[in-house]
């Protein structure tokens, strides 16, 4: 058996993101757009193990993914057909054959996240599929300054509308809000992140920004004292690399 390790690159746009079970439109998701091709170049049923579970509308600059396979095909080969046979937008960069026991979904240490915020007085029409427009600019220190309270290994779950009783612990190592000319970026690093962490996280930044909430409400969101923010749309979030 093979295993082969691709990275992937996406516009999340016209999907119910990486994956999705098949009564909620699992034949909409990226995953499935791939394992389709890779089933008729295998002839076998090909399960994709992808390194973060994007959402719905959301971007992918390197998702990892990995499959097994019986066949003799080259990696290179894979990535070829795929390119060829997929929609164009999404795209295989990568592929390569990786140890046995490696699987994208499992062994991942850590999964980055980047939001976009465009904050001239008119949007950019060429990149707006792929950031959030805001104008005036919000406030970028307290940004800064709301995130600081963010970083550790905690209960995430109020930073996401799915309530479920586990799994919810996540390590958050790295937040930071960073400006290059009209575009404000915010980066987020984690072990894992649960269903629209890191929209609700902006959103929730975003509304520091805007002087619609203290930097200091959001250390009150774990204690339930206060509650994050809507999620912003997807549009401005995209996956920007996986660790492993």
């Amino acid at each position: 058996m093979q295993n082969i390790r691709l990275t992937i690159q996406y516009d999340g746009t016209r999907y119910l993101g990486w994956s999705r079970p098949e009564k909620d439109g699992r034949h909409k998701s990226i995953s499935y757009k791939i394992e389709e091709i890779l089933k008729k170049q295998t002839g076998e049923d090909i399960i994709l193990y992808g390194g973060a579970k994007t959402d719905p509308g959301v971007h992918a600059l390197a998702q990892t993914a990995n499959f097994r396979t019986a066949s003799s095909l080259s990696p290179c080969h894979f990535r070829s057909v795929l390119n060829e046979y997929l929609p164009k937008d999404i795209a295989v960069l990568n592929a390569e054959t990786a140890p046995e026991r490696f699987r994208a979904d499992l062994n991942a240490v850590r999964r980055t996240y980047q939001y976009r915020i465009y904050t001239a007085p008119v949007y950019d029409v060429f990149a707006a599929g792929y950031q959030t427009h805001i104008f005036p600019e919000p406030d970028i220190n307290a940004m800064k300054q709301a995130a600081a309270f963010l970083p550790g290994k905690r209960d995430f779950s109020v930073f996401s509308p799915v309530r479920k009783k586990k799994g919810t612990v996540k390590e958050l190592f790295d937040i930071s809000v960073r400006r290059t000319g009209n575009l404000v970026i915010l980066y987020i690093t984690a072990d894992d992140f649960l269903f629209q962490m890191p929209a609700v996280i902006a959103g929730t930044l975003l509304e520091a920004g805007l002087g619609v909430r203290s930097p200091e409400s959001v250390r009150d969101i774990f204690t339930g004292t206060e509650k994050a923010g809507a999620p912003l749309d997807a549009q401005g979030l995209l996956l920007q690399n996986i660790q492993y």
